[in-house]
């Protein structure tokens, strides 16, 4: 790992950075983790931290799911030298003429069942593939993630969230 990160210290400043929004009855309450990405100091440590975390596993590209996993996830990708994969959700059909793979994801935290996707040709047989999101709760839209790599061909080298 090239940046000597301290896990505890960015810990901290996630947690610094970090802040829920609304009170806590209110159905809409969300946790806000924007505050992370307006901190240089602790953007550049971000996928360092996190790649230390999985330093054995040794994937050969990072899945994350937009919004955030697409944020946190090309940061991990850079310290471990592979490529990213971007998971769309509920993804409207294109144009393109492009093979993808969709799966439909167990009940997410709002009790809500997504569609995930992406590109069949992105996941290559064999890959070893680190998905990396800010946070998981329910672990669904893993668990779909996972699903999609099986039918890529690819395994779950691990999952990792950013909270």
């Amino acid at each position: 790992m090239s940046v000597d990160v301290r896990l505890e210290e960015v810990k901290s400043g996630l947690r610094g950075a970090f802040t829920w929004r609304g009170d806590s009855t209110d159905q809409h309450r969300y946790a806000d983790v924007t505050g992370w990405w307006r901190r240089p100091d602790l953007l550049k440590c971000l996928g360092p931290a996190l790649a230390q975390l999985f330093a054995g596993e040794r994937p050969t590209v990072v899945l994350g799911p937009e919004s955030r996993g697409c944020l946190l996830g090309p940061l991990v990708a850079l310290v471990f030298d592979v490529g990213f994969v971007e998971v769309r959700k509920d993804r409207v059909g294109s144009s393109d003429s492009d093979v993808w793979l969709q799966r439909t994801t167990p009940p997410d935290y709002r009790d809500r069942h997504l569609t995930l996707g992406f590109r069949k040709s992105l996941i290559n047989s064999g890959d070893r593939v680190l998905f990396v999101d800010d946070w998981t709760e329910t672990g669904g839209q893993a668990s779909g993630a996972h699903m999609l790599i099986q039918d890529a061909g690819g395994f779950l080298a691990r999952c990792c969230d950013g909270g």
